[in-house]
């Protein structure tokens, strides 16, 4: 992560109160769910979207949203994370929605690693006070982004190969939070 991000930048949650109509990640798709569907979400308890703040203008930067998740594992992926349990299921935290405005991915470097990293620190403190979470998953989305594979990888991530499946819009990708 980029240090003077922490200057420059803070993390929030949604509220109703803010305005989110000039976000621009150039995905017409995820502009749309910040504007229209984001405080719907988090009033139904379906996800809360965070959002990067620029300290001096107040602008949004980025955002995330968040839900809880689980993931099936195959018998090899629990031996990679040295999770000897009959459970099919392991606990996880989703990035559910991410997306970076575009005029502020020109400005400053790291955004994107930087939500990941929030997203970290929100999964570890779930851990410390609330529920288990031993993973932070996403479905990185293809359809819009080729590349994003390699973004998510870059940040720790692997593919699921329990959900991998070449004829899908997202792939299934997972980061263990305790390596």
């Amino acid at each position: 992560m980029e240090a003077y991000l922490l200057l420059v930048v803070q993390i929030q949650p949604l509220v109703p109160t803010k305005s989110c109509s000039g976000f621009n990640c150039s995905i017409a798709e995820y502009n749309d769910y910040l504007v229209n569907d984001a405080l719907r979400s988090m009033n139904d308890h379906i996800a809360l979207t965070w959002l990067l703040m620029e300290r001096s203008t107040g602008k949004i930067a980025a955002y995330m949203s968040l839900i809880m998740d689980a993931i099936k594992l195959s018998f090899s992926e629990k031996e990679l994370h040295h999770l000897n349990y009959p459970f099919r299921t392991i606990p996880a935290m989703k990035i559910a929605k991410l997306a970076v405005d575009t005029y502020f991915s020109g400005k400053y470097k790291g955004i994107g690693t930087f939500m990941i990293e929030s997203a970290e620190h929100l999964a570890w403190a779930c851990n410390t006070d609330y529920c288990a979470c031993r993973f932070l998953t996403v479905d990185a989305d293809l359809e819009h982004d080729e590349g994003v594979i390699v973004f998510y990888e870059k940040n720790g991530f692997l593919k699921n190969s329990e959900l991998c499946n070449k004829n899908r819009k997202t792939i299934s990708m997972r980061k263990d939070l305790y390596k």
